[in-house]
């Protein structure tokens, strides 16, 4: 048998300890075992983007620029990954283009290697953008597949998106299963058209939430995936990803060349032990997380997704909706063109499913964001919004044709005038113009350590 090689990109420094711990893992718990992560042979880590900025601001009184610095000082031979949301960067909404090119000209300046960069939407022009900003900076952008199924979504669907990926100058192709919906069979069927149709590296995430992603990765790699997302096995599983070591194992028995130094993986792990326990015992880890969660399969929906429907209804004290509100986020994301569910989309998406189970009338109360997503603001649906439902929604109102960042005027400008006070550096302007609250109290208060910083009381998206 010819022995081929799988590449593993480690996760424990965003998506792992995003998924399990509130992303609440400080620079100072990471800083030790660093030196020994760019020895173990990974391909890369992921260590930025996602929730880890805001993050970092709000809770953990860090610069999140500090801490790429600081990773990038110890991690000299394996690359540095982060998670962009194309056009909203890090945030929900669109950023104008001057924004989003100093943001990641800044990200490839400061120690980020690869940009894997998707839309909500799997809008090609909310991509292209940051596209051209990663490469002009040297950077390698990745071009990400937010998966999802339903009567659109079809193998030969995904394969013509990565088509269009490659075509906007795409460095690599990541199917992002951010739900862990995506089957053995359709990640075999999936990896290999878009390997035949694309001739790019392919890298395969996926959340090991319904408890078939180690089974998914199997049939990913066999099919030809150059890459997989995996985790620390302390911060593997539940919500997070498959652990590395049991990956590593399992594909070296089979033949495959890891390039991973099982040693080296056994010290990670020892030293993020430790770290997960006090996780545990402080409550920032909650069990829910780890648990096996198979109606994501049969929802279709990510379990973050669910349990944060569940804790609505609870809170309207109608938790005996549940089920009725289930079966109706199906039904909801059918009108809608079948949004893929992930941030900020599922939010919106279960939002409106309870709307209409609790008024007992569909979408006699519409959020303003189901409005501002039929109208265009968001992208482009990925099948087209029913008339009737339209004119439900936004009446006769005029839907955007253009790519939504078109209509945004430079945002820089304002941000430097704005942040004059408080920022001292590009690095600083881009915190203030992404998070402008807590930014700024973190910027005065490193300026004035007798800066006295309001109380908020506002929480951070834990899975992505």
């Amino acid at each position: 048998m010819e022995r081929r090689s799988i590449r593993f990109m480690e996760t424990a420094l965003r998506d792992g300890h995003q998924s399990l711990a509130a992303t609440r893992m400080k620079t100072e718990q990471m800083l030790p075992i660093l030196d020994t992560m760019d020895q173990a042979g990974y391909y890369s880590l992921e260590v930025w983007g996602g929730a880890t900025f805001d993050t970092c601001l709000r809770y953990l009184n860090e610069d999140p620029w500090e801490r790429l610095r600081v990773i990038r000082k110890h991690v000299k031979n394996t690359k540095l990954q982060m998670l962009l949301r194309g056009q909203n960067l890090l945030g929900y909404k669109n950023y104008a283009d001057d924004f989003v090119k100093l943001f990641v000209q800044k990200s490839v300046e400061n120690g980020i290697d690869i940009i894997r960069i998707f839309d909500a939407l799997n809008d090609p022009r909310n991509l292209k953008t940051a596209v051209e900003a990663a490469k002009e900076a040297g950077g390698q952008a990745q071009t990400a597949i937010s998966y999802t199924t339903s009567e659109v979504h079809t193998t030969q669907y995904f394969i013509e998106l990565a088509k269009k990926y490659a075509e906007i100058g795409a460095d690599s192709i990541a199917i992002k299963d951010m739900a862990g919906i995506l089957t053995p069979q359709k990640a075999y069927e999936l990896v290999a058209g878009i390997k035949d149709a694309v001739d790019l590296p392919l890298e395969v995430h996926t959340h090991a939430t319904s408890g078939i992603a180690s089974l998914t990765y199997l049939e990913a790699v066999r099919a030809g995936a150059d890459i997989i997302d995996t985790a620390i096995s302390p911060f593997a599983g539940g919500t997070s990803q498959p652990a590395t070591e049991s990956m590593a194992v399992a594909f070296a028995d089979l033949g495959y060349d890891t390039g991973l130094d099982q040693e080296r993986l056994a010290e990670i792990a020892d030293h993020f032990k430790p770290v997960r326990d006090e996780f545990l015992a402080n409550g920032t880890i909650k069990p829910k997380v780890l648990e096996v969660e198979p109606k994501a399969l049969q929802y279709q929906v990510p379990g973050g997704m669910l349990s944060n429907l569940l804790s609505q209804l609870t809170d309207a004290g109608q938790a005996d909706k549940y089920e009725e509100v289930l079966n109706e986020v199906p039904k909801v994301r059918a009108d809608l063109g079948f949004p893929p569910l992930v941030t900020p989309l599922s939010q919106m998406v279960g939002t409106q499913s309870v709307m209409n189970v609790l008024t007992g009338e569909r979408y006699k109360m519409i959020p303003n964001e189901i409005k501002e997503y039929v109208k265009g603001a968001y992208g482009k649906s990925p099948a087209p919004i029913d008339q009737a439902i339209k004119e439900k929604i936004i009446g006769d109102a005029e839907v955007i044709q253009v790519r939504p960042a078109d209509l945004l005027a430079p945002q820089l400008p304002q941000i430097y005038q704005d942040g004059a006070d408080f920022c001292h550096s590009d690095e600083d302007f881009l915190s203030y113009g992404l998070f402008p609250q807590s930014a700024e109290h973190f910027l005065r208060k490193r300026q004035d350590p007798f800066y006295d910083i309001p109380v908020q009381n506002v929480t951070v998206e834990t899975s992505l």
